[in-house]
Order: C-alpha cells, then sequence, then structure tokens
C-alpha cells in the first residue's frame, strides 16, 4: 500500500524497492553495530536477552548516567554488537531517555558510534501504533530489519498478518518471532548474519525530516498526522483489524485495579504482600550469609596467629567482602519480583494510581514502588528508580529513598526499645511505628524543598502505555536479575568493599599493645586489666591440678573464676580501648563537643562514626565500647543491661529518655550507609548528589535531634 498522498509542499521522492543495494557490513576488523529500538512494553529487551544470553555488559552512555546494555556475538563469521537503546515513541520528540535514543541512532551522541545497522522490534498485537516509529528510523536511511514479536499472542487472538505486505511498505526484511518462547529467533539471527540492505541515498531520511519540520506548521500537511494515517493504512492492510488494539479481556481488571477507591485498596495489598514477603524471604539467604562469613571468619581467626594480618583477613577483607553480599538476596528477590508484575502489565496501573497522591509531594506515580521498597532496603530500591524517566524527578527520588527506614535500622530501634520500654511490648511498637512514619513524613517534606529549590521544576505528568495482561516469563525475570546482581557486585560492591576497608583501618590503628593499653587507659581499667591478665596467669596450674588432687585443694585456686570469662572480660577490654584510642575512636573524642547538644557522649559518638559504614555498626560499637567485645551485640539482654550501668562523669545514667530518643531521631534521619552512597555515586554518574544527600540529611539529623533532646529534656 502506498503512503497517502502529501498536500502541496515539499516533495520527496522515494526510492522503490528495485533500486536498494545489498551490502555486507562489519569485518574481522570492526564488528557490525545493530541498535535495538521499540516502543516501551514491545518485548524488546526480553528479545535482546534471547539474541545475547548471558554475555550483555552494562555501562552508562557516553555523558549520561542512562544505562547502556551491549553484547558481542558471533554470527556466520560475522561480529555483531547489538545495543539496547532505551524504549521511545517517536525519534522527534519526547522525555530525556526518548532524546538519548534518537541522537544514538542518528550518531550525534558524542562518544558513541553510530549504528550500521537498526533492529526495530514491532509488537504484532497492535501493530498500527507501532509502526509509527518504524517509519521514523526508515527514514533516517540506515539498513533496517524488522523483528515481529508477540506472535504466539497474535495466533491466540486469531490474527492472520499479511508479511510480505509490511515488509514491501517498509522496504526492509520482516521477521515473525516470540521473545518468550523463542520462537523465530534463530532465524533473526540468521537475517543478522545476511546481507543487509542499505539504501544508497543516505540523505534521504534528513531531507525528508528538514521538510517535515518546514511545513509542520500546517496542521493539515502535518508529517506526524501522516505518519499515523499511514500506519493505519499499513496495518489494516497487513491484516490488523481496528479493534485489535483493545484488549477487552483485561477491561473488567481494569475497572477494579484503576478505580478511585478499589485501585488504592488493590495497590496496597499486593505492594504489602510483595514487600512482607521480600522481607521475609530475603531473612534467610541473608542469615546463612551471615552465618557462612562468620564461621569462616572464626575458622580464619583460629588458624591464624592473632596480630595484624589476622585482623585484616577476618576484621576488614572478609567482613566487607560479607557486607557486599548480604545486600544481594534482597537486591535478587526484589527485581525478580517487579520484573514479574511488571510482565503481567501491573505495574502501569500501579503507577497510575500511586501519582494521583505523588504528584502532591512533587513526585511522579512512578515513585512510589521504589519508595516503597526501600523500606526493605535503600540499595535495591535506588537501583529501581530506572523506571522514572524525568531525570529531575530520578534524582529527587534518590536523594528522599534513604530517609525512610530500611531493614538496617531496625536493630538500632530494638535497641533503644528495649533501653527505654523492656517489658512493655506496646510502648515499644508505638516507638516502631513512630520512626516509621517520622522517616516517611521527612521524605515527603525533603521532596517537596527539593523541588522548589535545588531541582526546581513540576513532576512529570504521567503519560503511561496500559499494556495488555500478561503471563508474565520466569526466563525474563531471571535474566534481569542475574543482570542487576552482575552491576551491583562490579560496580557498587567495589566501592563497598573499598569504603569498608577504610573504616576498618581507621578503627584498628594505631595498634595498642599491653603497656600502652595500661598507660592510657583509666586507672580503674587499667587496674582490672592487669588483675585479669594475673589471674589468667594462674590458671596455669589448674591443669595440673585436675591432674594431682593434692593441688586442688589449693584454696587460691579453687576460687578462681573460669578461664573462658577472664578471656572474654580480657577481650572486651582490649577492644574497647583499641577503639577508644583508634583513629576513629580519637575523632569521636575530638568531635564530643559538636554532640554534646544532643546528648551524645564520645563513647556515643564513637558509634555514631562507626556507624557511617553501615547503621546497624552502631550496636557492636556500643556492645565493644561497653566491654562486652563484639559478641555481645547479639546478645540483647546482656547489652541492654550494660548500657543501662553505663554513666556520665556525674553519676547520671548515659542512656537516659532524651539521649535515647535523640539517638533515635538521629538515626532515622541520618544518611548512614555506604552502600547506599556507593550505589548514588552509580545511578547518578557523579560525587555531587551522594554529597548532597548526606550533607543535607545529616544537616537534618542533627538539627532534629538537637530539638528532640532538648524538648524532652525540659518535658522530664
Amino acid at each position: 500500500m502506498a503512503l497517502p498522498q502529501r498536500r502541496p509542499g515539499p516533495t520527496i521522492e522515494l526510492i522503490p524497492l528495485s533500486s536498494q543495494v545489498p551490502l555486507r557490513l562489519g569485518s574481522a576488523q570492526r564488528p557490525l553495530r545493530v541498535a535495538l529500538v521499540g516502543n516501551p512494553n514491545c518485548g524488546k529487551t526480553t528479545l535482546f536477552n534471547r539474541l545475547t544470553g548471558l554475555r550483555a555488559r552494562t555501562s552508562n552512555f557516553p555523558g549520561t548516567t542512562l544505562e547502556s546494555r551491549s553484547a558481542r556475538f558471533e554470527l556466520a563469521g560475522r561480529t555483531v554488537e547489538l545495543f539496547d537503546l532505551p524504549g521511545l515513541y517517536s525519534t522527534e520528540h519526547g522525555h530525556s531517555e526518548e532524546r538519548l535514543a534518537s541522537e544514538a541512532l542518528r550518531g550525534g551522541l558524542p562518544g558513541m558510534a553510530p549504528p550500521d545497522a537498526v533492529l526495530v522490534v514491532l509488537d504484532a498485537t497492535c501493530l498500527a501504533r507501532h509502526l509509527y516509529l518504524a517509519s521514523e528510523v526508515r527514514e533516517l536511511g540506515r539498513p533496517m530489519l524488522v523483528a515481529l514479536n508477540m506472535m504466539d499472542e497474535a495466533r491466540q487472538q486469531g490474527l492472520t498478518l499479511c508479511l510480505d505486505t509490511l515488509a514491501a511498505e517498509l522496504d526492509a526484511p520482516v521477521i515473525p518471532v516470540s521473545g518468550r518462547t523463542g520462537e523465530g529467533v534463530e532465524d533473526l539471527r540468521q537475517a543478522l548474519a545476511g546481507d543487509l540492505i542499505l539504501d544508497p541515498l543516505a540523505e534521504r531520511g534528513r531531507a525528508q525530516s528538514m521538510a517535515d519540520r518546514v511545513i509542520c506548521s500546517s496542521c493539515a500537511a502535518c508529517p506526524h498526522a501522516r505518519r499515523h494515517d499511514w500506519a493505519c493504512a499499513v496495518g489494516l492492510a497487513t491484516g490488523i483489524p481496528d479493534e485489535a488494539t483493545a484488549h477487552p479481556r483485561g477491561d473488567a481488571v481494569d475497572r477494579l485495579v484503576t478505580h478511585p477507591i478499589g485501585g488504592p485498596i488493590c495497590f496496597a495489598t499486593i505492594m504489602a504482600l510483595l514487600f512482607v514477603g521480600i522481607f521475609k524471604l530475603a531473612s534467610y539467604p541473608m542469615d546463612l550469609i551471615d552465618a557462612g562469613f562468620g564461621r569462616l571468619g572464626q575458622a580464619l581467626a583460629a588458624a591464624l596467629p592473632p596480630g595484624l594480618l589476622a585482623s585484616f583477613l577476618v576484621d576488614g577483607l572478609l567482613a566487607g567482602v560479607g557486607g557486599v553480599l548480604l545486600f544481594l538476596p534482597q537486591i535478587c528477590i526484589l527485581f525478580f519480583a517487579l520484573t514479574l508484575l511488571e510482565d503481567t502489565g501491573y505495574l502501569a496501573r500501579a503507577a497510575f494510581v500511586a501519582d494521583r497522591f505523588m504528584q502532591r509531594v512533587g513526585l511522579p506515580g512512578k515513585a512510589f514502588i521504589p519508595m516503597l521498597s526501600a523500606h526493605a532496603c535503600a540499595v535495591p530500591a535506588i537501583m529501581s528508580t530506572k523506571a522514572i524517566e524525568s531525570r529531575r524527578d530520578r534524582l529527587i527520588t534518590i536523594l528522599v529513598i534513604p530517609l525512610l527506614t530500611c531493614s538496617a535500622r531496625l536493630p538500632v530501634y530494638a535497641m533503644v526499645a528495649a533501653l527505654l520500654f523492656a517489658g512493655r511490648p506496646l510502648l515499644g511498637g508505638l516507638l516502631f511505628f513512630g520512626a516509621y512514619g517520622l522517616g516517611i513524613v521527612s521524605a515527603m517534606g525533603a521532596s517537596l524543598v527539593l523541588g522548589k529549590t535545588i531541582l526546581r521544576g513540576q513532576p512529570q505528568e504521567l503519560l503511561i502505555e496500559l499494556p495488555p495482561y500478561r503471563r508474565p516469563s520466569l526466563r525474563v525475570a531471571l535474566f534481569v536479575v542475574w543482570d542487576r546482581a552482575r552491576v551491583f557486585l562490579g560496580q557498587a560492591g567495589t566501592v563497598i568493599l573499598a569504603l569498608s576497608m577504610l573504616i576498618w583501618a581507621g578503627s584498628t590503628f594505631p595498634r595498642l599493645n599491653d603497656a600502652d593499653l595500661v598507660r592510657l587507659a583509666e586507672p580503674e581499667v587499667a587496674s582490672r586489666y592487669l588483675a585479669l591478665g594475673e589471674a589468667l596467669d594462674r590458671q596455669a596450674p589448674a591443669a595440673t591440678a585436675q591432674a594431682d588432687p593434692a593441688a586442688a585443694t589449693d584454696p587460691g585456686l579453687a576460687s578462681a573464676a573460669e578461664p573462658a570469662e577472664l578471656q572474654a572480660e580480657l577481650a572486651g577490654i582490649r577492644a574497647q580501648q583499641a577503639l577508644r584510642y583508634s583513629l576513629i575512636g580519637r575523632l569521636g573524642r575530638g568531635i564530643e563537643p559538636l554532640f554534646a547538644p544532643l546528648g551524645f557522649d564520645w563513647r556515643i559518638s564513637i558509634g555514631v562514626l562507626s556507624s557511617f559504614a553501615a547503621r546497624e555498626v552502631l550496636v557492636s560499637t556500643l556492645s565493644i565500647v561497653a566491654g562486652l567485645g563484639d559478641a555481645g551485640a547479639a546478645e540483647t539482654p546482656r547489652l541492654t543491661q550494660a548500657l543501662s550501668a553505663m554513666r556520665r562523669p556525674d553519676g547520671a545514667a548515659l542512656f537516659d529518655l532524651p539521649t535515647a530518643m535523640s539517638l533515635l531521631v538521629f538515626f532515622v534521619l541520618a544518611m548512614q550507609c555506604l552502600p547506599t552512597q556507593a550505589v548514588t555515586r552509580r545511578e547518578t554518574g557523579s560525587w555531587r548528589w551522594p554529597a548532597l544527600q548526606i550533607g543535607y540529611m545529616s544537616v537534618l539529623a542533627y538539627a532534629a535531634a538537637f530539638v528532640t533532646y532538648q524538648l524532652v529534656s525540659l518535658l522530664v
């Protein structure tokens, strides 16, 4: 079918198929670069995974923070480099990702070579709508291959398509495929390996585009209207009836899930089940990883002589690797679940439902799901913000996500609840509820402020295509999990490990020997340390006493404590003093005046500094400061008793109500997570945004904790 006749205006000669010449692109020296393009929800990424397997690598487009996925593979002696461009509806306009994809297709992206050919993915079930993009790509003058995807669904709907007509209208080979089932993928590979058609007048596309812009002021001759007319005409000629783009089977479901009342109820129910499930399911592998690295550390410590090497391997390297892997289960489970929901078509409906509320706080509806998932972990939540097209909206979402209570804060909340409300679970539950609520309110407020100051503008209006409901593909979900896990371990994980090593060095050096410890420690601590050492020395004859009944009657030995208890107390004092006089400890005592208005002394200040690596480190640090050693953090009653017994120089309790509440508020609002900072750096492409994140959250946490301490002090 020919294009509709153009009204008076500049005319462009159309080149017939017979005048096009085949050109074999790519060589042993240079691979054939193929751009993969298509509308959102056309199955483009699924097809990419089918074609490339696990060979894909993830990076950013040059000069941007938008992710680029590409892969190289061999086809009949030809090296093909396939790169997946963001989904787009048109090459002429759109959001940042559409503009970037358009520039990449035209070869106008600095630092990125133009494609030799374009593989366009069309949805066979709604062909007319997808042909608009195909017509624009064809006018770029590059060799084009068309993958007609979703053929399995088209057959289920009873559609019969005339592929010859479609190929003739597009002047390009058309290969029917199904990324979900793998149907036709081998034929598509063979087409890529064969000769591609190259239009000899490559300038034709640019001339067409210029002419279109000249005449676009006249709606009657608008090229966009002509393309729509042409797409509908080709769709009808190919065999797609007008009503084929409707999905009546999903209308009844849509009436429920997008209803003003029923929609939010369904959304809240699904999201609650999703994230409670993620939290529960992830706890098992996380516990296994934690226990496994704990046992490995104990075995390594037992096999090595005490010293710097053992500390480096166990407390530095092994703990850093364990800290990276500990986040992996939540990341994998979250992206697996979100991919399944996206494949069903529900996530688009969820964004529509959430948009009504999110617009009021300066955020788009698509920000709701990442923010909700942040209550499990901020790291995968920030990684999932890629679904937000607007860079401004995405940056605001990334900056406020850490304010929402994640699972790493729970040990701190539990510690404060045990200190204040031991034996009163109702009050402890209210404390947890208040902490969660404070985080949510703070995130909403911060998004409003950021949207009116640093990142001025309005949230992007939600214009979203509601895809048909489909059965999700486990294969696709597993591909996404593999890709996200690989990106996290390869990029964010290396930064986390490096920063963890820095924290270890700061808490380890300078090293203290026994003489230094006795010289630097307070007199009563030094005396106790020496007494414990002497008691352990006296335990040496105990082994002889067990074999010599006469020796067992020695009253001095009979009154001695168990060696294990003495060694544990001695190790606790050694760890306590080593931390106190380490670089971090000295810094903590140096900044004590800064934290004094919050009710913190140098011991709490050390815990606050240490917890900038990870929030939960506060509990183990306070356990060491209290003289229990790192293992004491796992024994909540013992730790609570030790912290309750800690005193200020004037004899007052250190963890009184004002200080405990101040500490809680500080940890609700402070940015204390190296993995989150590392992922923010990766997703934004600059250290500027992590610096802003930690800066504004630290100021907010300090101010709120100060007000809390002063107010509660007045009230009690």
